[in-house]
C-alpha cells in the first residue's frame, strides 16, 4: 500500500500502521506480527507495513523518530503510538478496544 493509500485509509475505520526499515532488526521481527494481524482483522481494520526508507517523507510527516513504531488510528485520529518491538497480544488489544469504542 502506498502512503497516498495509507493517508486515505486513514481518514475512516480502523488502521494499524507499522512503520519500519529493511535494515533493522527488530523490524524485521515487527513483520510477521504485522502480517498476522492483517489477516486477523482482515474485513475489520486496515494493517499496513510502510517502510520509511521508501517513503522517506512518511517519517517527517508521521513524526517517526525511532523504528519500529505503530500507530493505531481511528476516523481519522491518532489512537495509540508504540514504539519499538511490540507484542502480538498488545498491537491485537489495542485494535480490538478501537473496533468497540464509540469515541
Amino acid at each position: 500500500m502506498s502512503l497516498k493509500q495509507i493517508e486515505e485509509k486513514i481518514k475512516t475505520g480502523v488502521i494499524l500502521v507499522g512503520f519500519n526499515a529493511a535494515w533493522c532488526e527488530p523490524c524485521f521481527a515487527q513483520k510477521p506480527i504485522i502480517k498476522r494481524l492483517s489477516s486477523q482483522y482482515r474485513g475489520q481494520a486496515v494493517v499496513v507495513d510502510l517502510d520509511v526508507d521508501d517513503n522517506r517523507d512518511s517519517a517527517l510527516k508521521f513524526g517517526i523518530t525511532s523504528i519500529p513504531t505503530s500507530i493505531l488510528y481511528k476516523d481519522g485520529l491518532e489512537v495509540k503510538r508504540f514504539i519499538g518491538l511490540q507484542e502480538t497480544e498488545i498491537l491485537s488489544e489495542a485494535i480490538k478496544r478501537a473496533l468497540t469504542t464509540t469515541d
